[in-house]
């Protein structure tokens, strides 16, 4: 390794010797609060604040024979300090980024909390969707050939390649799911709902089709991972961030959209096999919310476009509505087969855990193969919590 892993006995040195870093004081307390494969996280309380140091690790923690570069955290910082231009007060501020030892230094937002928990709990943060829809617009506009124009997007785009973390996705949500691969974990009693949505070729076709979009269509620099696990929320005052955005690449608007969207699907599975439907249909009413947040704020800034030559705000906005329902659909599915599995269908007893997958892949297969999709999410999700409330019965 080529360089030194921090500890909680050296973050306090390590805040110290950082220029960036000295108004904060000196450190007083330290805990290690992460708990994902591929950061080390540190919450720092010093004299001047509270400070979160992410390092990036060489490899997978679950699985240190996998490699995986440590320069992606330098790809987060600076999507984090763009998206901190573009959407302030929707993602945490940056403080100060280490290119040497691949640390980021952000906002301290532990009296927030993260979002999936809340929801895993039943609990109703009202607004989140909708800021987070205007945080994706906001990044969509600012970051795209809209809001920089033809030679500024051209040259973002040149800076911004994430190549590693790109196929991450591409293996995990678009290509393992659909073949037997190591990374899928299966339960016995799902292996035909998975044999019957994988082996669907209507499914596969349009998965591919999401895949290459995915692979080739450059609009924004998008979050890239825009999950419920990536956001962090507080009730008072009211507040949504978005986080972790070490995956950001130039990619499709619709992909942070449709993240969003198959992340509500997973959640309402888990409430609708424990008997909370009014919970459910909340959670699948956020879909509207977000795609409410994001049309709105991205007309109210495409007054200001660049180019406003022969560019139809109309078709745009439905070809973002078009993207987002099969990324949503790919990204709901490879957390029930996949890699990587979430905690809203892992934490419950394993017979609802089979019911709840097998309605999770029935809504994602209605999502791909089901009526070409119009502009309006609440009809498309108000179909969705049928199919999950049959197939999870």
């Amino acid at each position: 390794m080529s360089y030194e892993l921090l500890t909680v006995e050296t973050v306090p040195g390590y805040v110290a010797a950082r220029p960036a870093l000295a108004p904060f004081g000196a450190v007083t307390r330290v805990r290690e609060v992460g708990d994902g494969n591929l950061n080390l996280v540190f919450v720092a309380e010093a004299e001047g604040g509270g400070l979160v140091l992410k390092q990036a690790l060489p490899y997978v923690r679950v699985d240190p024979t996998w490699p995986i570069t440590p320069e992606r955290n330098g790809i987060e910082g600076r999507a984090l300090r763009l998206h901190n231009v573009v959407a302030p007060g929707l993602v945490p501020e940056l403080y100060d980024a280490d290119a040497e030892r691949h640390v980021i230094v952000i906002e301290d937002l532990s009296d927030h909390r993260v979002w999936r928990g809340a929801l895993n709990e039943g609990l109703r943060h009202d607004g989140v969707a909708e800021d987070l829809g205007r945080y994706v617009a906001k990044v969509a506009f600012g970051t795209s050939v809209f809001g920089l124009g033809a030679k500024g997007h051209k040259a973002a785009l040149a800076a911004a390649a994430n190549p590693e973390l790109c196929e991450i996705t591409e293996d995990l949500v678009f290509t393992e799911p659909y073949i037997s691969h190591e990374h899928n974990r299966i339960l016995p009693a799902n292996e035909a709902d998975v044999a019957a949505y994988a082996g669907d070729p209507d499914v596969r076709a349009v998965v591919g089709a999401a895949k290459l979009a995915f692979m080739t269509h450059t609009e924004a620099l998008i979050h890239g991972d825009l999950h419920t696990g990536s956001v962090l929320v507080r009730d008072e005052p009211h507040s949504a961030k978005a986080f972790d955005v070490e995956f950001a690449f130039y990619g499709p608007v619709g992909f942070d959209v449709g993240a969003l969207w198959g992340n509500y699907v997973l959640a309402a599975a888990r409430a609708l096999v424990l008997g909370e439907d009014a919970y459910a249909a909340w959670v699948l009413a956020q879909a509207a919310e977000t795609w409410q947040g994001f049309a709105e704020e991205f007309a109210a800034l495409w007054r200001g476009r660049a180019d406003p030559r022969i560019i139809d705000l109309d078709r745009y906005i439905a070809k973002v509505y078009a993207d987002a329902v099969p990324f949503a659909a790919a990204k709901a599915a490879r957390r029930v087969i996949g890699f990587s599995s979430v905690s809203d269908i892992e934490t419950l007893p394993e017979e609802l855990r089979v019911r709840a997958i097998r309605a999770v892949l029935a809504a994602a297969r209605l999502l791909l193969t089901g009526d070409p999709p119009q502009g309006e999410p609440k009809p498309l999700f108000d179909r969705v919590g049928q199919v999950l409330a049959e197939a999870g019965r």
